[in-house]
């Protein structure tokens, strides 16, 4: 008997080889780092094609020269409902049919009191959490149905179960990623587009950097003490869901670090 190893970005691949002859195609929102890049990188070694889309354009063509021509770098701030109409519209005929749509441009700002909070970083989380969000699904998702197959994966967070000590804003933007992301799943359920949730914890990215305006050493505290998630995590977690059979859908994921049981519950280690 031979055993032959393969790795999950092969076993993905191996599953995409099976249920379609043709490549799938993937957009995938706030590509430029974190958990949107990981995302990318990962979705282009499994054999998909992937529009990465993010305001930073620079970081994008990078990724290009690392990952090659399956990669399409598209320059796009969703908070611009019209950009995103005429990005959409004009993607070249052979990369408009999406069969993957991950929404993961978010971002936080601030962490105060709510009477004491900055009222211009509340209207950069709602513009870009929710509002963006609501945007690309609108201008994607009628193809997806039109065509009769497709997924949307949202990359919610914990913040969307659970409301932390100045995290109003934020959180509330994150409760409404999940109620969109049910409500989404309940209007396509005539369908075989499949809906699901990512909900991490604490994942080391410049999420804490964007939310202390800057502040790299504030940021590094929030990761210290304890090992947290990674981007590289939360893509191999979306490979899992884009994996399953056409006939499973993964509806929510909640994913902690081993060291955390909770939003405001992380054990934290002066030896890590």
């Amino acid at each position: 008997m031979w055993l032959i190893a393969v790795t999950p970005a092969a076993f993905t691949l191996l599953v995409l080889r099976m249920t379609s002859t043709a490549q799938l195609t993937a957009l995938v929102t706030g590509a430029s780092s974190g958990i949107g890049r990981a995302t990318v990188a990962k979705l282009v070694s499994a054999g998909w094609r992937v529009i990465a889309a993010a305001r930073r354009t620079d970081r994008l063509v990078e990724l290009q020269q690392q990952l090659g021509a399956n990669l399409l770098p598209l320059s796009l701030d969703v908070t611009r409902r019209s950009d995103i109409d005429a990005a959409v519209a004009g993607l070249d005929p052979d990369w408009q049919t999406i069969d993957l749509l991950v929404n993961n441009a978010g971002l936080g700002r601030g962490l105060d009191k709510l009477h004491e909070g900055n009222p211009s970083d509340w209207d950069e989380m709602i513009d870009t959490n929710i509002k963006g969000l609501l945007a690309i699904t609108r201008a994607i998702v009628p193809g997806m149905v039109s065509r009769g197959r497709g997924q949307i994966i949202n990359i919610g967070s914990i913040a969307g179960r659970e409301v932390y000590p100045r995290g109003n804003v934020y959180c509330a933007t994150k409760h409404a990623v999940d109620a969109i992301t049910k409500g989404l799943r309940i209007d396509l359920v005539d369908t075989p587009i499949r809906v699901a949730t990512i909900d991490p914890g604490l994942v080391e990215t410049e999420f804490s950097t964007v939310r202390f305006h800057g502040d790299s050493e504030r940021a590094r505290q929030v990761y210290k003490g304890y090992t947290p998630l990674s981007g590289d995590d939360i893509a191999d977690t979306v490979l899992w869901i884009v994996g399953r059979p056409p006939h499973v859908q993964i509806a929510e994921v909640l994913i902690f670090p081993t060291a955390q049981a909770g939003s405001t519950q992380v054990h934290k280690s002066a030896d890590t």
